[in-house]
């Protein structure tokens, strides 16, 4: 068993401070993956990547997700290091992603120290490098933190702004330039704050017992062991989450881009085709349309809890009232006047499913920018319950089974880490979504970002024990319902834009031969892949109904 010194805490005279110092981390890196969401897809295009290849590259996202993250928690749960274990790697994921930025935002003045400037000798290259900046970073940044409202939103205001009317040339002699010297500002700072303040445990090498050695293929077959005795709510949850991703993944990734293409292909006045920064306007106005969502999703989140009927149902009356105490004014009376009308949790999530899929499927007949970005805002309030809903019904799952005792076949697990530790733990992995429940028991759940190794989180316990012991192996396969869909809806994205963009961005690779470029005379490929994924999620919202009658 491990063995630890010291006391954890965090500086700062209230509890609110504490949290704010504790999170922080999280500012930084967010912005930081908001102008990867809004701009690098756009910069690959500038750089004469084809649609098709862009979204080969987006699979450093998943992957990072599949793959990282459980090698991130085993490295920094074994850590001894006498700087705790979570501050090394978060030490060392801030200076790769700090570099990353600088080679990802100056990639051609990088090839050009070596190669010159022959334009056909840079491209290649360029491409190369940007492509292997943007698996790093995602890779790095699971090492740091995991996503924040907070941090997306400021990422996006910097995008939508004119940085090159702020600060001239002196940060760079681009807007995307601008934004990675900022992201890297952010990072390092946020990083240095939380690092600062914030004391780790420090766990003693234990010198008398073997280090375990796990395999990979045993941590799999243990995760294929438990999918395949899911109790039926939980893999219908799983299944309902695995569908609705399907949809979110080319929106996330690419529907900055298709709000400046659709503004260049329909709305450009004629003395703005000629920009000298054409990826710095796609970018501003692709970031304003992701503000207004940022907002309508802050505002959700704020809003739509206190709304939806607690699924508690021996909640006690002091607990209901603190709940409804922490809402604002108008949720408290607009809360009382819903009354017994108040939507259940998995009604909520199937409107969220449904006003979605809605949206997307009108993608393809958005003529204008003003539209597009309409759309965009609707999704805001879909994206706030696919935050926190799908864990929210699975933590109430994982409940019932604790509460029913019930017996496994298989080989059971308890948390070796205690209250006090779980508290303060540095959350060091990002997941594929945020996500946070609204209900206070459900925010004591093992987090989704839990290894998925049972030999480095678990201490094996009698055959006597129950099912509940297992939460955290079940909400690691619930993150794999998430990551796989994007790996497939990557794929799906690949497939329409080599079919209907075959060529090179009209819009953004203005060096390449106009036999190169694609054909815009057709239905956007982006509003295409928004669209199919608008169908998955369709089936997302009647795939989540099979719970009613599970």
């Amino acid at each position: 068993m491990a063995k630890f010194t010291g006391e954890p805490s965090v500086m700062g005279g209230s509890e609110l401070l504490r949290m704010v110092l504790l999170t922080f981390v999280a500012v930084g890196i967010t912005f930081t993956w908001s102008i990867e969401m809004t701009y690098c897809t756009p910069y690959l295009l500038n750089l004469g990547l084809t649609k098709s290849n862009t979204a080969l590259v987006w699979i450093a996202g998943p992957l990072s997700g599949l793959v990282v993250q459980p090698i991130v928690g085993v490295v920094s749960d074994q850590s001894t290091s006498r700087w705790g274990r979570r501050k090394p790697l978060m030490v060392v994921g801030t200076t790769i992603v700090a570099v990353c930025l600088v080679t990802l935002g100056f990639t051609r003045d990088i090839i050009k120290l070596f190669v010159g400037d022959d334009e056909d000798a840079v491209k290649q290259p360029s491409i190369v490098l940007a492509v292997f900046s943007i698996y790093a970073l995602d890779f790095a940044i699971n090492a740091v933190s995991r996503m924040s409202a907070v941090g997306h939103l400021l990422g996006y205001a910097a995008g939508a702004i004119d940085l090159l009317a702020i600060f001239g040339k002196a940060l760079g002699s681009t807007q995307f330039q601008q934004l990675c010297i900022l992201a890297i500002f952010f990072v390092l700072v946020t990083n240095a704050i939380t690092c600062f303040t914030v004391t780790e445990k420090i766990q003693l090498p234990d010198l008398d017992e073997p280090k375990s050695k796990t395999s990979g293929l045993g941590v799999f077959r243990e995760i294929w062991s438990t999918f395949r005795t899911l109790p039926p709510r939980i893999r219908a949850i799983c299944w309902a989450q695995f569908w609705s991703w399907i949809g979110w993944f080319p929106f996330l990734f690419y529907s900055t881009t298709w709000v400046g293409e659709t503004y260049f292909r329909y709305n450009v006045p004629d003395d703005a085709k000629d920009s000298k920064d054409v990826l710095g306007d796609m970018g501003r106005v692709g970031s304003t349309a992701l503000v207004l969502y940022s907002s309508v999703t802050l505002i959700g989140s704020v809003v739509l809890p206190p709304l939806v009927k607690s699924p508690e149902e021996n909640k006690s009356v002091s607990e209901k009232e603190d709940t409804e105490r922490s809402a604002p004014g108008f949720v408290k009376r607009l809360n009382n006047k819903l009354g017994v009308y108040k939507p259940t949790l998995l009604n909520t999530w199937i409107a969220g499913h449904f006003m979605f899929s809605g949206a997307m499927a009108v993608a393809p007949f958005a003529a204008s920018v003003n539209v597009a970005t309409a759309l965009v805002c609707l999704c805001g309030l879909p994206w706030t319950l696919a935050m926190w809903v799908p864990v929210a019904l699975l933590g109430i799952e994982v409940n019932k089974v604790a509460g029913s005792g019930a017996e496994g076949e298989s080989t059971q697990y308890r948390r070796l880490s205690d209250a006090s530790d779980e508290d303060l733990e540095l959350n060091n992995r990002r997941p594929s979504a945020e996500t946070t429940s609204p209900y206070p028991e459900d925010n004591n759940r093992p987090s989704v970002e839990t290894s998925l190794c049972p030999e480095n989180n678990f201490e094996k316990k009698s055959p006597d024990s129950s099912d509940a012991e297992l939460s955290g192996v079940y909400f690691g396969i619930l993150n794999i319902f998430t990551t796989l869909p994007q790996l497939i809806a990557s794929f799906i994205s690949t497939v329409v834009f080599a079919i209907l963009e075959p060529g090179e961005s009209p819009e953004l690779a203005h060096k390449a031969h106009p036999d190169e470029q694609a054909d815009t005379g057709g239905p956007n490929a982006i509003s295409i892949c928004l669209f199919i994924g608008a169908i998955s999620t369709f089936y997302a919202a009647f795939a989540t109904r099979r719970l009613k009658s599970l």
